[in-house]
């Protein structure tokens, strides 16, 4: 029994208009009132022992018991009312109980209200017809007695099940962690996880859905994508939630097609017309055939799985393999010694130059990272996406320019001219609402020109992170700072991207150059073309990143996009070396 008594109406079954027959006893009950106290007390004693039953609560033994009372007293119906919450309570929501309804109009003439220690309340009534002797004094105090006793019994029922929820359900109804470990140490046990697909995943950027249309609709969205994924992996899978926009699951193999589609992205419209592409970061592990896996096993490898999707690539979909044993170990290496290497200096800018393709004139550079440890330098690629998972990055970022301001500061003291340097900033400063603030403290506290300092984000590929995006960015302007679109034309966006947001400069991916001379009638040739362009049109600096070759430099001469950047001119350089080309300030172009 769930909640205490289920629901049902019954009619009296009586055998006389003044005394009937009990199904309990089996003996009528009499009129005289010394008898009628002990059939009370008979069938409460009953009534007692059943509802504390330690071999099992017996529902229709329980009814009938109530049933009788109820008759013997004279009532015309019963009914309990449980809540949840007071404000479940207030909208009159709630469940209803009700075992004994003669059918017969009646008035309410006693009720009781209690409240549990976790704020769950329960209320019972009864009613009388109008026409029905009133209850005697010592009638009133059995009514009493006995409701007394449902309420106790209903409440500590309703107790176990709210507990039972908060140790299985989160707030929001979502099955949690120990429910999912529950189903899966049972999966393992039955050894039913033979060609399963486990896997955890996030909704990506989900807490700026919260921020732009308010947490009611977003725990909407996020419902609703979960029901939907929960229909799709069917009966033999099962879904829960971690907490906060994460979620792990379990499916057969056979499904692997269909959830991977879904969780990479994914429209989710709300009933109050509300369109939204929601897309994850989703480690997956398929369980072999042969394979006799252990629950925490299976969790390791779809979380370290996870963690590879998280790190910030362009693939977000990730499926384990045992390489990933190596990457963790590494990762952990990283995240314990970041700290004190930041303290220790060891992150250092390398800086490559950007050449006007027209004069060959150092047009400007980009601040690289590299890292000096252990004796070696340490790429980007290794640690960059290590610190991505937390908001170490962030941290790092900051620490690059102030190392840029730092060089040029001393740059600007020895006499040399100063050219306008660019900084990455990880997506992951989308939330810092002092964003500008900060950036602009570091870059006064050196007495650099704001103007000097460009400051580079990787073009968006979320409808919410964009609307983010697009207030950083025109707080960055109207502060005086230029603004550099990374990566363009590896995201959706990219139109919205420079019609609404405020860049000073476009950097074009290397992906629209072309590889081999074809006349320039080939695809990427053609959108090239068009999309410098357009930059040029709309008033923006184009910048052609990737540029290795003779050939991509003519392209570039060919359509008027005057700035490169790219290993044909130079690799990101270490700072002595940069001073020097700093210092000749001309590169050679070919004719």
């Amino acid at each position: 029994m769930k909640s205490g008594m289920p629901e049902n109406k019954i009619t009296p079954r009586s055998v006389g208009t003044d005394v009937f027959k009990t199904e309990l006893t089996g003996s009528a009950i009499p009129h005289d009132e010394a008898d009628k106290d002990y059939l009370f007390y008979i069938l409460y004693t009953r009534l007692v022992s059943a509802m504390t039953d330690t071999n099992g609560i017996d529902v229709e033994l329980i009814e009938n018991l109530l049933i009788e009372i109820c008759l013997m007293l004279r009532l015309s119906k019963a009914e309990t009312r449980v809540f949840k919450n007071s404000q479940e309570e207030q909208q009159g929501a709630g469940e209803t109980l009700c075992c004994f309804d003669t059918g017969k109009e009646g008035r309410e003439i006693k009720s009781i209200r209690v409240v549990t220690s976790v704020m769950t309340s329960a209320t019972i009534m009864v009613y009388m017809v109008p026409d029905e002797e009133p209850l005697t004094e010592d009638e009133e105090r059995k009514v009493d007695l006995v409701m007394r006793t449902v309420l106790s019994f209903v409440s500590r029922n309703r107790l176990k099940n709210v507990i039972y929820e908060l140790a299985y359900f989160d707030e929001l109804g979502y099955p949690n962690l120990r429910n999912w470990r529950e189903y899966l140490d049972e999966e393992v046990k039955e050894k039913r996880t033979a060609n399963k697909l486990a896997f955890r995943y996030n909704l990506r950027h989900f807490s700026l859905i919260n921020q732009r249309f308010g947490r009611p609709l977003g725990d909407m969205i996020m419902k609703d994508h979960f029901d939907t994924l929960k229909e799709i992996i069917g009966e033999d899978g099962y879904l829960a939630r971690l907490g906060g926009d994460n979620f792990i699951g379990i499916c057969s193999s056979t499904k692997t097609g269909a959830v991977v589609d879904f969780l990479t992205e994914t429209e989710i419209r709300t009933p109050k017309g509300v369109a939204v592409n929601v897309s994850t970061s989703a480690g997956f592990f398929r369980i072999p055939d042969d394979h006799d896996a252990q629950t925490d096993e299976i969790m390791g490898s779809i979380i370290n799985a996870y963690r590879v999707a998280q790190n910030g690539g362009m693939d977000n979909i990730i499926f384990y393999d045992d390489s990933f044993k190596d990457k963790k170990l590494k990762s952990m290496k990283i995240q314990q010694c970041f700290s004190e290497a930041l303290e220790k200096g060891e992150f250092r800018p390398f800086y490559q130059p950007k050449v006007n393709v027209e004069n060959g004139k150092l047009a400007g550079a980009e601040a690289l990272c590299r890292w000096f440890h252990g004796g070696k330098v340490i790429p980007p690629f290794e640690f960059i996406p290590v610190l991505e998972q937390t908001s170490e990055i962030c941290r790092l970022d900051f620490h690059m320019l102030e190392c840029v301001c730092r060089d040029m500061r001393r740059w600007a003291d020895e006499g040399r001219e100063l050219i306008t340097v660019s900084i990455n900033f990880s997506r992951k400063h989308i939330l810092n609402t002092y964003l500008t603030e900060t950036i602009a403290e570091i870059v006064d506290r050196y007495r650099i020109p704001h103007e000097l300092i460009d400051i580079e984000f990787t073009e968006s590929t979320s409808e919410v992170e964009f609307e983010d995006l697009k207030r950083i960015a025109t707080g960055l302007r109207n502060t005086g700072f230029d603004i550099s679109i990374d990566d363009f034309g590896i995201g959706y966006s990219s139109l919205n991207l420079i019609k609404d947001i405020p860049w000073t400069t476009l950097k074009v991916d290397k992906i629209f150059l072309p590889e081999e001379s074809d006349g320039g009638s080939d695809v990427r040739s053609i959108m090239f073309r068009h999309v410098v362009s357009m930059t040029r049109q709309l008033g923006l600096e184009c910048i052609a990143e990737g540029v290795e070759t003779v050939q991509h430099v003519n392209v570039l001469k060919a359509n008027n996009c005057e700035i490169a950047q790219g290993y044909y001119f130079d690799r990101p350089l270490p700072v002595e070396e940069f001073e020097a080309r700093l210092a000749k300030g001309i590169y050679d172009i070919p004719q």
